[in-house]
């Protein structure tokens, strides 16, 4: 349902060139690009109740004479603007490369990270990795990718996505894809948990799980774990993306099944960008018994599709516990905030991405990207998710004091709150 998500934002330059007569060429095809697809793909037919051929007509004067780069992405940001609708933005080329997936293909070095204030952290480590075998561990802090320093990249990024709901999504993805080397190592330095510089040359490996293709995301390599915990009284399932449905709903269905008498349960969506979102409604039948229930509803220009819970013969009625954080996004927003609207889940962790459009990102004639969304969500409380994102019942950031201590803060706080339910839901 959704494509990585970007916002809209300038480039950060200290000197820009005056454009050659090709990229005023480039530059005004890309302005007659964006428009046009606003205009043929946006859900409202007068996109945000503009005459969007009178828009086109004020802002091409200014196109022409933008003379730099930096003037030309002003001038259709200003465009976007007018919308007052988040997720249409201009991705400056340099930083789009920051952040495109398809450059390192679909491989890791064995752990998941985060951006945590200034601190790119190691959150976990995939068992037998190579960065499992090399003695990395969650709370270590990466300084430097293949020689790079990630400090000023870091502060960049930081400073594009301030005050915006996708800092944590943008951050980690483009920690993530700067990990995702095409050779078959990369070389990577940490802070240990004493403060210590430590380097490694993690070797690349496929990720875990099942390689799907769906329809314009790139392939992914989609998995799905479930567990006990709390002493085994609670279950326990995560997984990566809404994809994959006949796999991942089964093993959904088998793990609900399999823990009926369980004290609690927990869906984990944290790092999850989401994907086909009729998979939500599936899902959350596990846990919803009366029908005619909804998550919300999503407005295209030519359909509206309502997220209609469909219950399962036998549910599951105890304390239903969701993880989220700034990289849940899409289809993992709607499940979140649909079954929190409903009364039927507490949600645990950080702000969700706010991203829960279908979204597309589309690389434009003079190299820059180009994001817009293409439908409209709102949720059962009648408030749109995009650009406001899911707030957590409960927040519990994770710290690298706590993720070297083998803490998992909003895991730890799930755990504790079913635990302090148990008697009452007996």
């Amino acid at each position: 349902m959704t494509r990585w998500i970007l916002a809209a934002f300038l480039a950060v330059s200290p000197l820009c060139a005056a454009l050659t007569s090709e990229q005023r060429q480039l530059s005004l095809q890309s302005f007659e690009y964006v428009w046009a697809v606003i205009r043929d793909k946006h859900w409202q037919t007068k996109p945000g109740g503009l005459d969007w051929q009178a828009i086109h007509d004020e802002f091409k004067p200014k196109i022409e004479a933008a003379d730099n780069m930096d003037a030309v992405r002003a001038v259709m940001s200003q465009m976007l603007g007018r919308l007052r609708q988040t997720h249409f933005g201009i991705v400056p080329a340099d930083l789009y490369l920051n952040l495109d997936a398809s450059r390192g293909g679909d491989v890791n070095a064995g752990m998941d990270v985060r951006v945590i204030g200034a601190q790119v952290l190691v959150t976990s480590v995939e068992p037998g990795s190579s960065a499992s075998l090399q003695g990395v561990h969650p709370g270590w802090e990466i300084v430097k990718i293949a020689g790079a320093d990630l400090a000023p990249i870091v502060a960049k990024l930081n400073e594009t996505y301030a005050g915006s709901t996708l800092r944590d999504l943008m951050l980690c993805r483009a920690m993530l894809t700067r990990l995702a080397s095409n050779t078959a190592s990369i070389s990577v330095e940490f802070l240990d948990g004493a403060g210590r510089h430590v380097s490694k040359v993690l070797a690349q490996a496929n990720p875990k799980g099942d390689l799907v293709q769906f329809g314009y995301l790139n392939p992914m390599h989609v998995w799905i774990s479930a567990s006990r915990t709390g002493g085994g009284g609670i279950g326990y399932v995560a997984f990566n993306a809404f994809l994959d449905p006949q796999r991942l709903m089964t093993a959904f269905g088998d793990a609900v099944q399999s823990c009926h008498t369980c004290d609690g349960f927990i869906v984990d969506l944290r790092g999850n960008p989401g994907g086909i979102g009729i998979m939500a409604m599936g899902m959350a039948g596990w846990f919803i018994a009366q029908p005619d229930q909804k998550l919300g509803t999503l407005y295209m220009r030519d359909n509206t599709l309502k997220f209609v819970v469909n219950p399962r013969l036998t549910t599951y009625s105890g304390p239903l516990a969701i993880l989220v954080d700034g990289t849940s996004a899409s289809t993992s927003e709607i499940m979140a905030e649909g079954l929190k609207d409903l009364g039927r889940a507490r949600i645990f962790g950080t702000h969700t991405a706010g991203a829960a459009l279908p979204s597309l990102f589309d690389k434009l004639p003079d190299g820059d990207g180009f994001q817009y969304a293409i439908a409209n969500y709102i949720s059962e409380d009648g408030q749109p998710l995009e650009g406001r994102g899911v707030t957590p019942d409960v927040e519990a950031p994770s710290t690298r004091e706590a993720l070297l201590a083998g803490k998992d803060p909003p895991l730890d706080a799930a755990i504790e709150w079913i635990q302090q339910t148990k008697p009452a839901a007996k």
